[in-house]
């Protein structure tokens, strides 16, 4: 077989091929702002542990305002990549699963030593678990369109920022660090993991439409200035705002799905001329 098979020696006038082709720097951007949030996620574990608790949370919330920037910066430059989505389910492990807990856990729930440390380990796995979900589901195929407007489950921002209530009201004068409030803390806290792990409907609004009526646009400037300077002057008033609206709105959102479920099924029976539920 040698004989078949002899080894040449290479050409020297021929071009090598590139191992590895130079990656876009469109690609490398959305990469670098989820790095940046991964690293304001794990400096919010250090800054409660010092005992630093607001620039903490404010560390996660700036966390999770990127989260939602990177895919939509992404998709915009289109730099969407595999590695990418993965590097974001990681960070997002990392951020809205694994800091929230610790930080609640040095907050109060270490007054209830190893119980208030399997709160911990539940809420994580419960965002692991959520995550690995979402990423499958990606990959469904024939989804009604209308479905797309809503979460399986609580989102992986949502629950974190939503498990830091019992921080907002410490900061707003509610006796939080205490014995005696710890268990509270911890039943709040395998609420919301429960609430991610579920098939609960959470609206999302991914599909509300690019335009906006002409007539709504200087309104919704004057709105969205006035919320930010409220979030900037009362951080934690609007922070336990946004957080019971959001709690609220988990039973109108169910409500909408099943409504919009049933008005598919009623339509599918009726015959495929009829339009499609809109949500």
């Amino acid at each position: 077989m040698s004989d078949l098979f002899p080894p040449f020696a290479p050409d020297p006038d021929e071009p090598r091929k590139r191992l590895f082709k130079p990656v876009p720097f469109r690609v490398i951007v959305p990469n670098i702002i989820t790095l940046v949030a991964l690293c304001l996620g794990l400096t919010a574990i250090r800054l409660a542990y010092e005992g630093r608790l607001e620039p903490a949370v404010f560390a996660i919330i700036v966390a999770a305002a990127l989260d939602g920037v990177d895919g939509r910066v992404a998709r915009m430059l289109k730099g969407t990549s595999r590695f990418g989505a993965e590097l974001d389910s990681l960070a997002d492990f990392v951020n809205f699963g694994v800091t929230p807990a610790l930080v609640l856990y040095s907050f109060v729930l270490h007054e209830l030593k190893s119980v208030g440390w399997i709160a911990v380990l539940v809420f994580a796995i419960a965002m692991v678990l959520r995550l690995a979900r979402f990423n499958v589901m990606l990959d469904t195929p024939n989804r009604p369109e209308w479905q797309k407007n809503f979460f399986t489950g609580m989102p992986a921002p949502a629950g974190a920022i939503t498990s830091l209530l019992p921080i907002y009201l410490h900061f707003l004068g509610v006796p939080i660090v205490d014995a005696s409030v710890a268990p509270i803390v911890l039943v709040y806290l395998l609420g919301l993991a429960f609430l991610m792990v579920s098939t609960i409907p959470v609206y999302s609004g991914k599909t509300i439409g690019k335009y906006v009526p002409r007539h709504w646009v200087l309104p919704i400037f004057v709105v969205s200035v006035a919320l930010f300077g409220l979030l900037v002057s009362f951080p934690f008033e609007m922070l336990t705002a946004i957080t019971f609206l959001f709690l609220a709105s988990i039973p109108v959102s169910v409500m909408r799905y099943r409504r919009l479920e049933r008005l598919e099924a009623s339509t599918v029976k009726a015959g495929p001329d009829l339009p499609p539920p809109d949500a």
